[in-house]
C-alpha cells in the first residue's frame, strides 16, 4: 500500500530529547535554544508530505533517519499499514542511537 497522506506521532523520548537538548542550549542562550527546538520540530512535520525523502538508518536497525540540523539526526519509524511515521528519538550526531 502506498500511502497518500502521513500522520506523524511523536513518541514521548522524542520530546524529552527535544526538550533537553534545549535545556541544555538555553544555558547558554535561550532564544538559540526556543530557535532551535521549533527548527528541528519544523523538519518533523514535514515528513508529512510523501515526497518528501525518507532514508533508511544504517546506524539503527529499522528505524528511518532525517537530518534535521547539522548537529542532529531525528529517528522514526514508518508503518505502511496505518500511514503513521512514528517519530523516536533526536540525537546529537556525535552520539549513539539509545536502544
Amino acid at each position: 500500500m502506498s500511502c497518500k497522506s502521513w500522520r506523524v506521532v511523536r513518541r514521548p523520548e522524542y520530546l524529552e530529547d527535544l526538550d533537553a537538548i534545549a535545556a541544555w542550549i538555553a544555558r547558554d542562550n535561550r532564544a538559540a535554544a526556543v530557535d532551535l527546538w521549533l527548527l528541528i520540530d519544523e523538519q518533523v512535520d514535514r515528513l508529512t508530505d510523501p515526497n518528501f525523502p525518507r532514508r533508511i538508518s544504517n546506524r539503527v536497525t529499522d528505524a528511518y533517519e532525517l537530518v534535521a540540523h547539522e548537529n542532529y539526526i531525528v529517528y522514526f519509524d514508518q508503518n505502511e499499514r496505518d500511514c503513521t511515521l512514528i517519530v523516536r528519538a533526536v540525537v546529537h550526531v556525535a552520539r549513539q542511537f539509545p536502544e
